[in-house]
């Protein structure tokens, strides 16, 4: 296998691990220059539609919330993020690792969820520098 067929792999993994799906419509939030771009362009490759921004005024599948310590109140933020959702749809919470500028504790974001009416699922490294927590809307909720 070549390089580069090994990086194309390597970069779709990155959005297959966060369980995305082709023709899924992904809405990105929060987006900074130090977003990764590998994550990004592998939710592309992989789902064969461009990311849509804040602006997006349809239903998503899935919201891509890059957050960081110092970015405001979380408990809004997702909050805001869950009127996209199509149902059945997820919030994956993107936070710089324990150790990076910008780390969230993991006790943040379970408190801000649970307000939110958010259920926390996985925590997937997701990327070099970057964290992902899964959150869903309970399904009694719904």
């Amino acid at each position: 296998m070549s390089a580069t067929a090994g990086q194309a792999q390597g970069e779709r993994g990155l959005a297959e691990r966060l369980g995305l799906k082709p023709g899924q419509v992904v809405q990105e939030i929060g987006w900074d220059e130090d977003a990764d771009e590998d994550l990004r362009a592998s939710i592309e490759e992989l789902t064969g539609n461009e990311l849509v921004d804040e602006d997006y005024d349809d239903v998503v599948d899935v919201v891509l919330l890059w957050w960081r310590d110092g970015d405001g109140d979380l408990f809004n933020a997702l909050t805001e993020a869950k009127t996209s959702l199509a149902d059945g749809g997820q919030i994956w919470l993107l936070t710089p690792k324990a150790g990076r500028e910008g780390h969230v504790e993991p006790s943040d974001i379970g408190e801000d969820a649970a307000t939110a009416g958010l259920s926390q699922t996985s925590s997937i490294s997701a990327a070099r520098d970057w964290s992902g927590t899964r959150l869903v809307a309970p399904r009694a909720r719904r």
